[in-house]
């Protein structure tokens, strides 16, 4: 499975992004997706995740009610949309997906290469 991630940038603060996660190759309605950020100096971080054969998700309590994650099914894709950024929202962002959910521990089986977030004035 190979993830293919983008949509970052540079926004300013209390703006909007929208980052996309296309899995491609051998994948399954059981995996699911998750979204980790690692900011300048820090840890990487859960942001949330989402189960492909219920949707239901999952958000760290950092980005609770800024952040949604959706998914299409069609086109194997999924979103993180990002609201009201805040400058200690910078990051670089990974998607990753597993064949089971696997929480918040960042052992999902496939990563994505990253995508820079910037959230700057």
């Amino acid at each position: 499975v190979q993830l293919q991630a983008s949509g970052g940038g540079l926004v300013q603060p209390g703006g909007s992004l929208r980052l996309s996660c296309t899995a491609l190759g051998r994948t399954d309605r059981s995996f699911a997706t998750a979204w980790f950020r690692r900011a300048p100096g820090n840890e990487r971080e859960f942001v949330g995740a989402i189960k492909w054969n219920t949707d239901s998700t999952y958000y760290a309590d950092s980005v609770k009610g800024r952040v949604t994650i959706s998914r299409d099914h069609a086109n194997n894709t999924a979103y993180l949309q990002m609201s009201s950024l805040k400058p200690e929202d910078t990051g670089v962002y990974y998607c990753a997906v597993d064949p089971s959910y696997s929480g918040d521990s960042p052992s999902y089986a496939y990563w994505g290469q990253g995508t820079l977030v910037t959230v700057s004035s």
